[in-house]
């Protein structure tokens, strides 16, 4: 499946919440989402595509899934 070219970081942490991750800091244009002791951080802008598929290769690390899941299971439907 391809990544989305339309996605900003907002609508990235929205759909990631889904998976447990939620807002704990912002620092300017930087969130930063937690689940337990895994921490991401993420851009609030438009999100070019190697900085999509940088996030969601850590995402993946961190659930302990492939990526080609994560992504099916986040933008599928979308």
């Amino acid at each position: 499946m391809k990544l989305p070219r339309d996605l900003n970081g907002e609508e990235l942490a929205k759909l990631l919440g889904k998976f447990g991750y939620r807002l704990v800091r912002q620092t300017g244009s930087h969130m930063r989402l937690a689940r337990g002791s895994d921490r991401i951080t993420i851009p609030r802008h438009r999100l070019k595509v190697g900085t999509l598929n940088s996030i969601l290769n850590e995402v993946a690390r961190q659930l302990g899934m492939d990526k080609e899941e994560l992504v099916k299971e986040l933008f599928e439907k979308r």
